[in-house]
């Protein structure tokens, strides 16, 4: 993941960020997107955020990885069958 300094996240537009009004969950590329859906379920899980504002960030988080976001989804889904 390549390193976003203050000075570059503060010049980010607010929709770069998975809550805009926040400016929280910055994805201005891939991988910050990848590690915004991963904070964002460890946000959920632990009651800072609610189920629907990890669902807007996944989404958004989503749109910016493409193809790529099947991959956590699927893994999530083999992991789920392991526990059957």
């Amino acid at each position: 993941m390549a390193k976003l300094t203050s000075k570059n996240r503060n010049k980010l537009p607010a929709s770069s960020f998975g809550m805009p009004g926040e400016r929280k969950f910055p994805m201005p590329d891939k991988s910050h997107a990848a590690n915004a859906k991963a904070r964002a379920t460890q946000a959920e899980r632990s009651g800072r955020i609610s189920k629907s504002t990890e669902s807007t960030i996944d989404a958004k988080a989503d749109r910016k990885l493409g193809e790529h976001s099947n991959v956590r989804n699927a893994a999530s889904h083999m992991g789920k069958l392991k526990h059957c």
